[in-house]
């Protein structure tokens, strides 16, 4: 690791690398799930439910526009805890918003704000993970850091959701059940925020561009660099299209499972949603990601990638199965989605690898976040069409698209090519 990385006051990445994935988690999952959630139990259709939240994606798609600014004001770790407190008042405004009249406009207008806010976090957070960590510590650390990715997910997509159910039969309101949760959320995010006050390390490398390089010349070269790399068609068709099923299942899993079985779902409540996506699914997906992580750092992310892709897209064929036969056991659909969501725990990690690739270089952190820009854009588009098309299909036939959506993905993956032992950590000397 060069000197101009190294910490100025060393801190372990297990002090700060947990939680500050698990507070990026928090408002996406909120905004792009979460809210998936609660507008179906305010009684808003699919259709609209998928189609305005799927625009949500967009300040994750636009990003690396103003990437380049978090490079030249301010540090990395400023951004970081700035933006943590503004994410706080983001969600108290969509908890303010739920009981008035046209809560619909009012609290999707509260998600875009906090949807730029969070996305502005992304780049910092990733910014500051990259500066502190040597290419050994970053591949090693990917799974911790979907680890409690996906803890967060579990938070809230497991424990919060079944807290909206349990606080909705208790006072028979919706509004007063989510009020609740998202206050919940924004005290635990200002918790966050004054711990990483605190904790966040500060690498001599986190420092603003002098003045004398700030200038418009200097934002549109950082990136031109990018648009550089040798092999770009190949890398953007797959940061686009690696994900291309994924991001038409992921809007149309949770009414599949909350829907009625005369509409083709399952007819779960909020709280066996909570049990069987939101906490067995997702424990799945955490020991996936986990397990991805350490086969890179074991065998290197060339020989890891076939076995994670299959892994990620083939068990989700569990989807059409549970849509077929309409298992009544719980445990049946839990089994079921355990399956799926190790397997896409495998596959995700090998796309964070790819970016972290595709980053290296002397603007990592606005190239890293314009891979995750494009990552964006891949999820937003059939995102945006998925709520219409489950419309006109209906579920079973929708799954059978999603299983064929999988050829473009594979046929990326084909083309891509990886450094030999690239994440591998190698023995010391």
């Amino acid at each position: 690791m060069h000197a101009s990385s190294v910490s100025v006051r060393p801190r372990s990445p297990w002090g700060w690398v947990p939680t500050l994935y698990f507070a990026q988690a928090l408002p996406y999952v909120f905004v792009m799930s979460m809210s998936t959630v609660m507008y179906k139990n305010f009684g808003i259709s699919n259709t609209d439910m998928a189609l305005f939240t799927s625009g949500l994606y967009l300040p994750w798609v636009v990003k690396p526009l103003w990437s380049p600014l978090v490079e030249m004001f301010a540090t990395k770790r400023l951004w970081t805890v700035a933006t943590q407190f503004l994410i706080a008042a983001a969600l108290t405004a969509v908890a303010l918003a739920l009981p008035l009249p046209a809560f619909f406009q009012l609290s999707l207008a509260a998600l875009w704000v906090m949807a730029f806010v969070s996305a502005s976090h992304d780049i910092a957070a990733d910014g500051l993970y990259l500066l502190s960590l040597a290419q050994h510590q970053q591949a090693a650390f990917v799974g911790v850091r979907s680890t409690f990715y996906r803890l967060a997910n579990i938070a809230c997509m497991g424990g919060l959701v079944v807290l909206a159910g349990e606080l909705q039969k208790t006072h028979g309101s919706w509004v007063f059940a989510w009020q609740a949760v998202i206050a919940l959320m924004a005290g635990g995010f200002l918790l966050l925020a004054g711990y990483h006050w605190w904790r966040l390390p500060r690498p001599a490398a986190d420092a603003p561009m002098p003045r004398a390089a700030r200038s418009s010349a200097t934002f549109v070269h950082i990136f031109a660099e990018f648009f550089r790399k040798p092999g770009l068609a190949v890398i953007l068709g797959f940061l686009l299209l690696y994900r291309f099923p994924e991001a038409q299942l992921l809007k149309l899993a949770v009414p599949f499972l909350l829907d009625p079985q005369e509409k083709g779902g399952l007819g779960l409540s909020n709280t066996e949603l909570g049990i069987v996506y939101g906490t067995v699914g997702l424990i799945a997906l955490t020991v996936g990601g986990l397990l991805g992580g350490w086969a890179i750092s074991r065998v290197g992310l060339k020989r890891a990638l076939w076995p994670m892709v299959l892994a990620m897209h083939l068990p989700n064929v569990v989807f059409l199965a549970m849509a077929w036969s309409h298992p009544g056991s719980l445990w049946i659909v839990a089994t079921a989605l355990a399956i799926e969501q190790f397997g896409y725990g495998l596959g995700f990690t090998a796309y964070m690898m790819f970016m972290v690739l595709v980053a290296e270089g002397p603007h990592k952190t606005a190239h890293y976040s314009i891979c995750t820009g494009f990552m964006a854009l891949g999820m937003m588009l059939p995102g945006m069409w998925s709520g219409w098309l489950q419309d006109q299909l209906g579920y079973l036939h929708f799954f059978v698209w999603v299983l064929i959506a999988t050829i473009p993905s594979l046929a990326m993956t084909a083309l891509i090519r990886i450094p030999e032992g690239f994440g591998r950590q190698e023995p010391r000397a």
